[in-house]
């Protein structure tokens, strides 16, 4: 679908990618306007459609990629053969806070592509949210070592226990963010206070 797209030389995506994302990011996707994008990237407009057919497809490439890049940074940085369910835990949350201060204009797109209300993209982005947090959450649980856990525990339940307690963090999280002035999320809170949720799931739950 974007092969036109991506078979373009690495400098005029970027200008592409760069210019999509911040104009979505600031002014949302209803607003945003495609005329500006295509100023900002220094291409025409008829080019830009004749790498996306229109601008729903630009904006749900642009989310696509944006959470591939993230993914992949995030994957070639966490320590999988680490077994220990809480510490590797904890290392992703660092980790994820290391790229959001190494590119902060990405995880402005991806946030405000979370808060997204428009009819016309909202039950795509809630769709492919749902699909990558399943996918992720899976691999992610990989290797572990689950004989630290107590014996009386149903590690299913376990485990989908914690997963909604850290995607109920995550909804907590974004509704504040719509609420504040530019939706700002203080990432620092959010690292602490996911910190003292594996304190009480790692006294709960090890043996």
């Amino acid at each position: 679908m974007y092969s036109k797209f991506l078979n373009l030389d690495s400098e005029k995506q970027d200008r592409i990618v760069n210019a999509a994302m911040k104009e979505f990011a600031q002014k949302g996707y209803d607003l945003a306007s495609t005329n500006q994008i295509v100023k900002e990237a220094g291409i025409s407009k008829g080019l830009l459609f004749h790498y996306f057919k229109n601008k729903k497809q630009l904006y749900l490439f642009l989310f696509d990629y944006c959470y591939s890049m993230i993914v992949g940074e995030f994957y070639h940085k966490v320590d999988l053969s680490e077994k220990d369910f809480f510490k590797r835990t904890s290392e992703a949350i660092m980790i994820k806070m290391e790229l959001m201060t190494s590119y902060p204009d990405l995880f402005k797109f991806m946030e405000e592509a979370l808060l997204e209300e428009s009819l016309e993209v909202k039950a795509e982005l809630e769709k492919k949210r749902k699909e990558f947090i399943d996918i992720n959450m899976e691999k992610f649980f990989e290797g572990i070592d689950y004989t630290k856990f107590r014996d009386d525990v149903n590690l299913p339940i376990m485990l989908k226990i914690i997963t909604f307690t850290f995607e109920k963090l995550s909804d907590e999280t974004l509704f504040k963010a719509k609420l504040a002035p530019g939706h700002e999320i203080n990432y620092e809170e959010v690292r602490l206070e996911a910190e003292e949720y594996l304190k009480v799931l790692k006294r709960s739950f090890y043996k």
